[in-house]
């Protein structure tokens, strides 16, 4: 009896050729999944653009052609990412690392009153923030990370 092979040689590799690509693919869509939308109005309103992550911007001066320094109002945060913005430039040191030096506190005459309303903020994975004026974070984004979480 004579064995007949029913796939074609060339269509193994295909085949292969076929899940290989889908991987890939599913590899990228989930690297597609860690983005924040920022808007320049609350409710999600005015101009926006997409950030995609992981980034790093030590200001905001120049983000896709626009200033966006101090004018960041409402953020949608994507399923992969994780947001945080900064009061200051440079992601300069935030009141609550100066909290482990309390010398330099008192230096600076900063209490823990101050220590609670610290100059930084984060936002997990599926954040939306239809206003920073609730976080007393008006006009206040100067800098900000994206990371990705995996």
């Amino acid at each position: 009896m004579k064995h007949i092979n029913l796939v074609p040689k060339n269509s193994k590799v295909l085949m292969l050729l076929i899940v290989i690509f889908s991987l890939s693919t599913n590899v990228y869509a989930k690297k597609n999944d860690c983005w924040v939308d920022i808007y320049d109005d609350t409710q999600y309103k005015g101009k926006s653009i997409r950030l995609k992550g992981p980034i790093q911007l030590v200001n905001l001066f120049d983000v896709q052609g626009t200033n966006w320094d101090k004018k960041i109002e409402s953020i949608v945060v994507s399923p992969k990412a994780t947001l945080t913005v900064f009061e200051n430039q440079n992601f300069k040191l935030t009141l609550a690392e100066m909290a482990n030096h309390p010398v330099l506190m008192k230096s600076l005459g900063i209490t823990r009153q101050d220590i609670l309303e610290d100059s930084e903020l984060i936002f997990h994975p599926d954040s939306k923030i239809h206003g920073f004026g609730e976080f007393d974070f008006y006009h206040k984004v100067r800098s900000l990370k994206i990371t990705c979480v995996k």
